[in-house]
């Protein structure tokens, strides 16, 4: 049986390399998201594509907006796919920080009085 440190690090390794492989796999059209906004906001019908100049992040007055601090997975398009790799990377690690901090705060025992 292996310990509970060497399946997270087994589990994180390959999360990264999975993620870090997927940015050269992952199509360009809009996602789930990306395609409801754009039906919603009549740039977009259900079974066609999305003009080439529809884009919901653009700030258009009654339009959907949204801001996301790493938008479509890069860091500002700067950096192309390095950055796209950087940004899967930093939402990988983050997720894990957040998860063994909230399981940390699962396990400690409750203070007896």
């Amino acid at each position: 049986m292996i310990s509970s440190r060497t399946f997270l690090i087994i589990g994180l390794v390959l999360a990264l390399l999975i993620g870090g492989c997927a940015v050269f796999l992952a199509s360009t059209d809009p996602d789930g998201l990306e395609s409801t906004a754009l039906v919603s906001q009549g740039d977009k019908t259900i079974t066609g594509d999305a003009p080439p100049d529809a884009a919901i992040h653009e700030d258009r007055p009654d339009t959907f907006t949204y801001e996301s601090p790493l938008q479509d997975y890069s860091l500002g398009g700067a950096l192309g796919k390095p950055g796209e790799v950087i940004a899967v990377i930093a939402g990988i690690l983050a997720v894990f920080l957040i998860m063994i901090g909230v399981s940390r705060l699962a396990k400690r025992p409750a203070d007896k009085k």
